[in-house]
């Protein structure tokens, strides 16, 4: 498979991963059921390790097969991990709704941060 493909399908499960996590979201802020049905929980999971093998694909294939490891992907392994962080207690751990809500608003900044870094190639994307 061509690395442009492997980008492509990447971005695919970027977006399914966005849309599932707002989704989820929407469902947590206004007490839905839904967000208890079994699919709901293994989709993500499902979805979220497809992203990830394509994102260590891609970084093999352009970077660290050629030996070189730039600073942008660290950032990106970084960031995945507060990401997750913050998804967890906006769907399940917070205690409060108020906490929920932080979190999610706080996950989706980090998730755009990721997304400019992931564009852009850059650890500071929004300078210069």
């Amino acid at each position: 498979m061509s690395v442009s493909a492997i980008i492509h399908l990447h971005g695919l499960f970027v977006t399914l991963s966005l849309i599932g996590f707002i989704t989820r979201g929407w469902w947590m802020l206004r007490d839905c059921p839904a967000l208890q049905a079994r699919w709901v929980k293994i989709a993500p999971h499902v979805i979220d390790t497809l992203l990830l093998v394509t994102a260590l694909w891609a970084a093999w294939s352009l970077f660290w097969s050629n030996g070189t490891h730039p600073a942008f992907i660290t950032v990106k392994i970084v960031g995945l991990l507060v990401y997750i962080a913050l998804g967890t207690i906006a769907l399940k751990r917070g205690k409060t709704k108020a906490i929920r809500v932080a979190a999610f608003v706080g996950a989706l900044a980090v998730f755009a941060y990721l997304m400019a870094v992931g564009v852009t190639m850059q650890v500071l994307p929004f300078v210069g």
